[in-house]
């Protein structure tokens, strides 16, 4: 089907979501897992086409994104399975107001109606993306990164035999099959049909739907995600955070890019930090993180001298930028200048340093004594997610279920007049 027929077959899907009871969504989620896990081997197979595909363009981390294995595929059922148990967004009554002439008006959440969705090598976007979609009342329309389209297409065909066999529309959710730009820059303007768009990927991919769509747009997922050492950190604790923030899975945007240290512990923390990143690493047969250093840093510590861009790039690999700062307000304010607006945390025992920069830093979430990691819907008890938003309208951070409705108001009375 061409792109113009799926946006055809989205719209007209519309209306009949929208009337499925909450009981009805549930089960056709949990009829799109079991499909998932029973069409594991054709979902497997295509995913290796398209790692044998990618393996020569590819490095390790990012071919780490795009692989999936039964464990990976079994974990996507399982989000789907949890969408299950949260509450059903639609329909709530946001709030209730009694005018004084007897009218009673009424805001009441509702699908946005039809959600596309612009994603690159992560094959479990597409079921995340599709069980929230679902649940929220939502029509979604994937277009799949082509290095990702085998092993998508594999699980939108799973997951639509499911809602077949229900009887539903299998046209609830959609693969764009033309992985051309064209089919991208078709989804940024379909006016008519498109509801909202919502890029996940890379700054590239993000900055052309904005500057693009004509469609409302999220801004989501570049994250130059900062992590301050506060002179009064408990060292070890900061160790361990960073390890974890950096190295846990380096390919993913809520992963640490930046690391500011302040300059009163720079000469006795930066020595551990090679030790716990490089050295350590090295002797456990890991790929040791490269440290790109900042003039007071490398006057410490051996590394790579930072360039001019260091400190504005989201690395995806196992690369950290250091800077050395005189205090939690230099921290604050170089994050101010570097930050995406995505995560950052602050590794303090000091209460006034951990609300100045709690107040202070303008991102979507902020971290005292905790890894960036955790930046997920998952995490957050969403669900799954259907990205993080960097913005500030209609939604911030992570984006559940909620953040998939508008509102409209409903007004009854009497036969009021005006």
């Amino acid at each position: 089907m061409t792109t113009q027929e799926i946006l055809e077959c989205a719209k007209a899907a519309k209306s009949e979501l929208a009337l499925l009871t909450t009981e009805k969504k549930n089960e056709a989620l949990l009829a799109m897992a079991d499909a998932l896990v029973d069409n594991i081997p054709q979902i497997l197979e295509a995913n290796s086409s398209d790692m044998e595909a990618s393996k020569d363009r590819f490095s390790e981390v990012m071919l780490d994104r795009l692989r999936l294995d039964e464990g990976r595929i079994h974990a996507m059922a399982a989000g789907i399975r949890d969408v299950t148990k949260l509450p059903d967004p639609v329909g709530r009554v946001i709030s209730r107001i009694e005018r004084p002439n007897g009218m009673v008006i009424e805001k009441k959440s509702v699908p946005l109606g039809v959600l596309a969705i612009i994603y690159e090598s992560r094959p479990n976007v597409t079921s995340d993306a599709a069980a929230l979609s679902l649940k929220s009342g939502n029509v979604c329309v994937l277009r799949s990164g082509k290095e990702a389209f085998r092993s998508a297409d594999a699980i939108v065909e799973a997951m639509r035999a499911g809602l077949q066999k229900l009887g539903h529309s299998e046209s609830f959710i959609n693969l764009i099959q033309d992985t051309t730009r064209q089919s991208a820059m078709e989804l940024m303007k379909a006016d008519k049909y498109v509801d909202m768009l919502i890029p996940r990927g890379g700054a590239g991919l993000i900055r052309a739907c904005v500057e693009n769509a004509t469609v409302p747009c999220i801004q989501t997922g570049t994250g130059i995600c900062h992590i301050y050492v506060d002179s009064d950190a408990d060292q070890e604790m900061a160790l361990d955070i960073i390890d974890n923030a950096k190295t846990s899975r380096p390919s993913v945007c809520n992963a640490e890019e930046v690391l500011l240290v302040a300059e009163d512990i720079a000469g006795e923390f930066l020595p551990k930090l090679k030790k716990r990143l490089v050295d350590e690493r090295i002797r456990k047969g890991l790929k040791p993180v490269e440290l790109r250093l900042c003039e007071k840093a490398s006057a410490v510590i051996d590394g790579i001298r930072a360039g001019d861009d260091d400190f504005d790039t989201e690395f995806l690999d196992y690369i950290l930028a250091v800077k050395v700062v005189r205090d939690v307000r230099e921290a604050v304010e170089h994050i101010g200048a570097h930050s995406t607006k995505h995560s950052e945390a602050i590794i303090t025992s000091d209460d006034a340093a951990e609300d100045f920069f709690t107040s202070m830093v303008d991102s979507a979430c902020v971290y005292v004594n905790t890894s960036t990691r955790f930046t997920d819907g998952g995490e957050f008890g969403l669900g799954c997610e259907m990205g993080i938003s960097t913005q500030k309208l209609h939604a911030r951070g992570p984006m559940g279920l909620n953040e998939l409705t508008t509102y409209k108001y409903i007004i009854t009375s009497d036969g009021q007049i005006r």
